[in-house]
């Protein structure tokens, strides 16, 4: 009996401690955290002028008109100021803001409140666009409190985050969540290692921080996914990432990245059965640059890295990140599987930004045709270069009409160089988008699809569009 009350003891003693281990591991409030935090984070708004073509005449000619075109002319350019919001936090108690590159870019005026609703005019130290990262100097001698940089390679799927900004302008605002999934790209920048977030992020939280339990900012809030607001599915930029490129940016006000001169690709399952490989592994070296690091150190087409400076590559994605936080100038070894084994090369890193590839880059960065066939008429992305051209607002998505075929029911109401913003009444932010609108249009045997554009003048329109 004795014995089987010291079992029935030791049972509780172990629920306890468990139920005890696991309290602790759920906050029991966010409170005190983030009355700790909201200090250092601001908010930010843009001013941009954007000119667009007045029309002089008390009526409006039908899109696609041949008067339309005509009288063209006789129009008058109007300025209109374009505003914009985001968030930031800062770093140095002197007022070294950070935030994203896509909330300052093109801006002519930066207005940062902080210190308990104080405005601040703001300057731009650097800005990156590969990385999507700005740095900013508030202009004023009033002293800030910052916070500091975590270590985000610690940072655990299922770990609790908090994120704190300014969506829609409702400065402030704190969210909570945890941490989904690493190490995520979505095609929105040239180096992307997202951190994957719950916490709700929405339009105007870009650039503002995600913090963990210590208060430490572990990543830069940048991107979600959803048309209409926060679906749970947020991206940051992981801190380690981003201080690198801070740092570069309040030294140099640039950014100096390392450089390979290789164009790579995946390593397929098949590619490692013929190459002997023991699994799908490693970044494949589909071509070299002439007069590049590599092949002055005799690296070859053909040839699969393995390893860089020690660091295992296990997908291709992860090399041109490693790559381009390394120090320029440096000596790497690196493992190159060739014939069916291993060899070592030494490669001393060249600079990105001065080099050729990087040029051939950029020119080819420019969005692929794609063709509506519902519709009739070719698209492509609306860029960044394409929205500073055109002094368009900066958060400004669609797609620009680069073809119209002759029976496309397009036809008569746009014009090429349209920019097609939004169909039945949502966003349009890539060919998908569309499509996917003007399917279910169909599917639901409607005839009608609506559609917001911008016509060649900037001037912004609703059309519909009787569909064959």
């Amino acid at each position: 009996m004795k014995r089987l009350k010291i079992i029935f003891f030791a049972i509780i003693l172990i629920f306890e401690f468990q139920t005890v281990s696991y309290s602790k591991s759920i906050p029991g409030s966010f409170a005190d955290l983030a009355e700790r935090l909201m200090p250092s984070v601001v908010n930010i708004s843009t001013t941009t002028t954007v000119t667009t073509q007045s029309n002089p005449f008390p009526f409006q000619f039908p899109p696609g008109s041949p008067f339309e075109d005509m009288f063209k002319e006789f129009g008058t350019p109007q300025e209109r100021q374009s505003t914009a919001l985001g968030s930031g936090f800062i770093i140095d108690k002197d007022g070294i803001v950070i935030t994203n590159n896509h909330v300052i870019q093109g801006a002519e005026d930066i207005i940062v409140r902080a210190n308990g609703d104080k405005e601040f005019k703001a300057k731009v130290i650097g800005a990156d666009p590969l990385s999507d990262i700005a740095v900013l100097k508030l202009e004023t001698k009033e002293k800030f409190i910052p916070v500091k940089f975590g270590n985000s390679d610690k940072a655990r799927i299922g770990d609790w985050v908090i994120a704190i900004g300014n969506p829609f302008g409702l400065g402030g605002t704190v969210t909570s969540g945890i941490i989904s999934a690493r190490n995520r790209s979505i095609g929105l920048a040239r180096y992307e290692d997202y951190i994957q977030t719950d916490a709700s992020i929405n339009s105007g939280n870009s650039g503002g921080p995600l913090f963990d339990m210590n208060g430490d900012v572990i990543g830069i809030n940048t991107a979600i996914l959803g048309r209409n607001g926060s679906i749970g599915i947020g991206f940051a930029i992981p801190s380690n990432s981003a201080t690198i490129v801070i740092d570069q940016l309040i030294e140099f006000g640039e950014t100096k990245r390392g450089w390979l001169g290789v164009r790579i690709q995946d390593v397929t399952k098949e590619i490692a059965e013929v190459e002997k490989l023991d699994k799908p592994r490693g970044a494949l070296v589909a071509s070299v640059a002439e007069s590049s690091p590599s092949q002055k150190a005799g690296v070859k087409a053909g040839d699969i890295i393995l390893e860089f400076n020690g660091e295992v590559i296990n997908q291709m994605k992860e090399l041109p990140i490693i790559v381009a936080r390394t120090e320029v100038g440096k000596k790497v070894k690196v493992k190159i599987w060739r014939n069916k084994k291993e060899i070592i090369k030494t490669i001393t890193l060249g600079r990105l930004e001065t080099s050729e590839d990087f040029k051939v880059a950029e020119e080819k960065s420019t969005p692929k045709i794609q063709n509506i066939e519902k519709l009739k008429i070719s698209v492509r992305q609306l860029s960044k270069e394409d929205i500073k051209s055109r002094n368009l607002p900066n958060q400004t998505t669609g797609l620009i009409v680069t073809k119209i075929e002759k029976d496309s029911p397009l036809r008569n109401s746009l014009e090429v160089n349209s920019i097609i913003l939004e169909a039945q009444k949502k966003k349009i932010r890539s060919p998908n988008d569309l499509i996917s609108a003007v399917n279910q249009v169909i599917n639901s045997n409607q005839k009608t699809i609506l559609l917001v554009i911008y016509n060649s003048q900037n001037q912004r329109r609703y059309i519909g569009v009787k569909l064959n």
